[in-house]
Parts: C-alpha cells; sequence; structure tokens
C-alpha cells in the first residue's frame, strides 16, 4: 500500500474503532469486526473504501475457501459495520455471502438406547442424573 493510501486507511480504521467502541461493543467484538478491515487491507493495494464489489466478491470467495462459515458471516458483518458507520454508506454487497443451510435431525434416543445409556451410569448420583435429564429433555412425565 502507497503511502498515502496507508495514511488514509490508517485513519479510517482508527474512525472504525471507534465507532464500536461508540457502539459499547466488546473488546472481542471490536477485534473479529476490524480483522476483516486489516485483511482486506493486505490483500489489496487500495484502501479499503475504494474497493469495487468484485474485488469484495474475490475476497469472500477465498474467505470461504480457507475459513469457516461463521468467520465469513463476521467479517461480512464488520465489512458492514465499517460501511454504514464509518463510511455512511448503504451497503450492497450482503447478496455475496449466503451459507448453506443446514438441516439437522434432532437427536432422538430410541427407547432400547435409553436402557442402555442408563444401565451403564455405575454411580447412582450419575443414573439420577441422566435420568432426570432425559425426563425434561425428551418430555416424559
Amino acid at each position: 500500500m502507497e503511502r498515502s493510501e496507508q495514511i488514509r486507511f490508517d485513519k479510517l480504521y482508527q474512525k472504525h474503532i471507534t465507532a464500536l467502541k461508540l457502539q459499547g461493543k466488546r473488546k472481542s467484538t471490536i477485534d473479529l469486526y476490524s480483522r476483516p478491515i486489516r485483511r482486506l487491507a493486505t490483500s489489496f493495494d487500495p484502501c479499503p473504501d475504494r474497493l469495487s464489489p468484485e474485488d469484495l466478491k474475490t475476497c469472500f470467495a477465498a474467505l470461504v475457501e480457507s475459513h469457516s462459515w461463521s468467520t465469513v458471516k463476521t467479517d461480512r458483518n464488520g465489512l458492514q459495520f465499517f460501511w454504514k458507520h464509518v463510511l455512511g454508506k448503504h451497503w450492497d454487497f450482503v447478496e455475496i455471502i449466503k451459507p448453506p443451510t443446514v438441516k439437522r435431525l434432532p437427536v432422538i434416543l430410541t427407547p432400547v438406547e435409553i436402557e442402555r445409556l442408563l444401565n451403564t451410569a455405575r454411580k447412582l448420583r450419575y443414573y439420577t442424573i441422566l435420568l432426570t435429564q432425559e425426563k425434561t429433555s425428551c418430555g416424559w412425565y
């Protein structure tokens, strides 16, 4: 990054940190939301506010390949905050990231599996805990 771009980036980055603090964000959230700004600054030559939607698509395509969906969503949220609260612009890039919808079946134990689980408890207190947990979580009454 050129010297003038670096100075511009430093000012915007500090403005971003200040905006996050003024919104009452926790230290961990501030770190998570500022990480995508730093990542963009190291990946691209111009300052992050001068990137095109295509640049962001390229960045997120690489991010999806190398990181978890949780990281991708957090980065998107951090950039969205940056665009809205620091640059004062409307975030038009939300459609870039659509994590796959995962449908998971609930864990339902058969009566035989529950009996096997309860019979493996070696101490009465463990048996009681398992029995209590199973009654409350499975709806037995």
